[in-house]
């Protein structure tokens, strides 16, 4: 197996475009080149509303991290999210033509394959197919191939969207020059970041809170059981600071990042942040208690919603390894605390820290960048399963990852923080 093969994550969100280069080091961590991000223009709740802006904007990232890697990046793994997004379970099986010989890969990925071609609502399209457990003659839970049987069945988890949105993802990544490599469900990939194979297994929610979605999966088993997108997010909380305090958007963002917290009642109504205002007319103060209540209000909607798909999962009782939140509103001040009382779970803030090589820039270890490290291992792993699989069948064809390494620099790099180029510097008064 290729054990250096570079990877390229795309993660297409809504407060941001990030383009990751990475590969897997001696030990197994991942290794991470280089880094590009750039605030998202064109995408609004996970989907692209404007092409040229999506277009230009995935290419300054990638620019960025194609400078910083020095490796000449040629097709991505695109993460994919918004509120078209659903699934459903479903079951297949097929009657093998001979029994007595053993199953093979290709016999399995016949079977995942035909799932593809189920009837849909019009409109819609699978995105991904991802088997849950096979069957093998009525017998679960088993590892298939190399096995004897006279039927193969499995359980999928089926991933459908909005064709047009899709199409509209690969015409974005297509138009800035670059081949899709594979569509990722951007909380399967979130899962791959910051779950470990002990929560996977005991049962855990992973609930990532983007800027214009929330996205939950549900692993049991390590198994992943349920996935949904609720169409709220970070954004929308500062819609409402905005309104609700009758400030800028620029300054409802700041305050909410700086001083925002998801506990009324960690908060006092004599601290206090004065806002400038506009074109020399008297700065307005806001109360650290009243932003923290509107917070609060926008915070109970998105966790009732949250609560709501546990429930439909069927696995809101066998969940020991609790909830674990990232993405850029897990860095939310008290919403650990939040998220536990609201949904009786014990709720923790998920790092990537665990899968990435120690001299990674702590600003990628940030829940921001769940996502976007999550592609590069997700996208991975699939890789490595085509190396794998393509060596057993003594096909001895080549796959190319697209990518031209030219002269891995070594030297340390500066990774920008995110929270500095959309915010700038964090003083007690805001600037004007």
């Amino acid at each position: 197996m290729e054990n250096n093969a570079i990877i390229v994550g795309l993660d297409i969100g809504t407060t941001k475009i990030a383009c990751v280069v990475g590969r897997r080091s001696e030990n197994g961590k991942i290794e991470i080149f280089g880094c590009g991000t750039v605030p998202s223009i064109g995408v609004k709740r996970g989907m692209i509303a404007n092409i040229e802006d999506t277009v230009n904007s995935i290419k300054e990232a990638v620019l960025e991290a194609s400078e910083q890697s020095n490796v000449d990046i040629k097709s991505v793994y695109v993460g994919i999210a918004g509120q078209h997004i659903k699934s459903f379970q479903y079951y297949g099986e097929v009657i093998r033509e001979n029994n007595e010989t053993e199953i093979t890969h290709s016999e399995i990925q016949k079977l995942k394959e035909d799932m593809k071609k189920l009837g849909l609502s019009p409109g819609e399209e699978i995105i991904d197919v991802m088997p849950q457990e096979y069957v093998v003659d009525n017998e679960h839970d088993l590892k298939p191939e190399g096995m004897i049987g006279s039927k193969l069945g499995a359980y999928f988890h089926i991933i459908t969207g909005f064709a047009p949105a899709i199409k509209n993802v690969f015409k974005c990544v297509e138009k800035a020059g670059l081949h899709v490599d594979d569509l990722i469900l951007e909380p399967v990939a979130s899962s791959e970041a910051v779950l470990s194979d002990e929560e996977k297994e005991a049962g855990v929610v992973l609930v990532d809170i983007g800027g214009g979605t929330t996205d939950i999966a549900v692993f049991h088993d390590s198994i992943i059981r349920h996935t949904a997108v609720i169409p709220f997010g970070g954004n929308i909380i500062t819609e409402d600071i905005r309104q609700g305090c009758n400030i800028m958007k620029k300054h409802a963002e700041e305050v909410k990042v700086k001083f925002g917290s998801a506990l009324v009642s960690e908060n006092s109504k004599n601290d206090v942040v004065s806002i400038p205002g506009i074109r020399g007319r008297e700065p307005r103060e806001i109360s650290f208690y009243d932003l923290a209540a509107i917070i609060h209000a926008r915070l109970t909607e998105i966790f009732d919603l949250v609560k709501f798909e546990i429930k439909k999962s069927g696995y809101e009782n066998r969940l020991g390894g609790g909830m674990v939140i990232t993405g850029g509103g897990a860095l939310m001040k008290h919403i650990d605390q939040f998220a536990s009382f609201k949904t009786g779970l014990d709720a923790k803030i998920g790092y990537s820290n665990e899968h990435l090589a120690p001299e990674t820039p702590d600003e990628l270890k940030s829940p921001i960048y769940a996502t976007s490290i999550g592609l590069v291992i997700e996208g991975l792993k699939r890789y490595e399963e085509k190396i794998r699989h393509t060596s057993q069948s003594g096909g001895g064809k080549e796959i190319n990852t697209g990518k031209t390494e030219k002269e891995p620099k070594k030297k340390k790099r500066s990774y920008f923080n995110l929270m500095e180029i959309f915010f700038g510097q964090r003083n007690e008064e805001l600037p004007e």
